[in-house]
């Protein structure tokens, strides 16, 4: 059976490997130390850094595929991987859209895919000029790296946009600036393609993000016309072949006020938006994502439930004295449905260190329920005040 080689030893290559065990296959991961989420489980482990050529060549031999739990890979030591030989998927042509944020809002809007209003700063006057053109609070980002809300900026006045822009400049950080959008909610629209060409998009999700961050999915997302839906599924299928991606995709999409989608970002890897169906859909991501990079048959992607709702567990600001054992003793107590994925994390202040899922009819049911297990998890506190070692 075949060994997917996976950089990065974070949580999404974990689940990747708990997928790879169920096919039958091995998930080796190139992990930057013994303790991250992946090296834990993983009975393949490379350890070395992601920008280290060496590493990345040692870590690919024998591997039938390579792909990425993250975007930090540099381009240049991808394309020597590929010119060596190595099924580098998805190929670095197309992960540059996902690593580039200037270069993939550049390509969108060749292909014509709405994307919000841009420019690139090259000197900090540039973002002044497009704030005083498009208004303010405007947006700066990093161009390459930042995730969580890290690299992004909302300045409210020009000074502090020149601010923000000279600082970043000076420490050699390429920005973009981009027009904030009045935004109704935000939206992701997954795919999975292969390099025969076959692909697959799950359910539309609502994001819910909180301090720049995922906290929440709801799946499918609710009071999303047929139309849009369809139109959001469509653009993240036509993506995947313009762009040649290989692996699973997540497109996320602003949704306006007057039912207009603009795509926001692209991740081609398993992505936080994509945890639901782990146990809510027939085939969740990190089966499909094994499946696409290795140019098997897609699996079924349809919901296993009216609605399916992901909470993400977020370190609290002190970890509680109570044990995580503890903690999911008495969360099954009380939530016996709550399908419970932790990553072997430590503790601290909004890392993400696990989620939960709940499966369900009403969505405002299932969002609490998840939102409570959750919370519980993070903090050992129950947020409707309920007492575990009360009577």
């Amino acid at each position: 059976m075949p060994t997917v080689t996976m950089v990065g030893g974070g949580q999404l290559a974990r689940m990747t490997h708990q997928a790879a065990i169920a096919l039958g296959q091995r998930l080796r991961v190139l992990a930057e130390s013994q303790d991250d989420p992946a090296a834990q489980v993983s009975p393949e482990v490379v350890l070395g850094s992601h920008t280290d050529l060496a590493a990345l060549r040692k870590a690919a031999v024998g591997s039938h595929a390579l792909t990425f739990d993250h975007e930090q890979v540099p381009t240049e030591h991808l394309e020597a991987l590929v010119a060596e030989g190595v099924n580098v998927q998805p190929p670095p042509q197309a992960l540059i859209y996902a690593q580039d944020k200037l270069a993939m809002r550049t390509k969108l809007s060749e292909l014509g895919v709405p994307v919000p209003a841009f420019v690139p700063v090259a000197v900090a006057a540039d973002a002044v000029r497009f704030g005083d053109e498009h208004g303010w609070p405007m947006v700066l980002k990093a161009v390459r790296g930042g995730y969580d809300g890290r690299g992004v900026w909302m300045p409210e006045t020009a000074a502090e946009a020149e601010t923000i822009a000279r600082d970043q400049l000076a420490h050699g950080v390429r920005l973009l600036a981009e027009a904030r959008v009045d935004l109704k909610r935000e939206l992701s629209a997954m795919v999975a393609r292969s390099p025969y060409g076959q692909a697959a998009t799950w359910p539309v999700v609502e994001t819910v993000q909180r301090n720049g961050q995922c906290a929440v999915v709801i799946a499918p997302a609710q009071e999303l016309s047929e139309d849009l839906a369809a139109e959001a599924e469509t653009l993240a299928l036509n993506l995947a072949e313009r762009l040649g991606v290989v692996g699973a995709m997540a497109v996320e999409l602003f949704e306006t006020h007057d039912g207009i989608l603009l795509v926001n970002e692209l991740a081609m890897r398993p992505h936080n938006s994509g945890h639901w169906g782990m146990d809510g859909a027939r085939t969740g991501q990190f089966e499909q994502h094994l499946r696409a990079v290795l140019d098997y048959p897609l699996g079924d992607t349809s919901a296993l439930a009216p609605v399916t709702v992901m909470a993400n567990i977020l370190g609290a600001p002190e970890a509680p004295a109570m044990s995580m054992d503890e903690r999911l003793h008495h969360l099954f107590a009380r939530i016996p449905d709550a399908k419970v994925h932790m990553y072997g994390k430590g503790e601290r202040k909004d890392r993400k260190i696990g989620h939960i899922n709940v499966l369900g009819d009403e969505v405002a049911v299932v969002r609490e329920k998840a939102e409570r297990a959750a919370h519980w998890m993070s903090h050992a506190v129950w947020t409707d005040g309920w007492d575990p070692h009360g009577e």
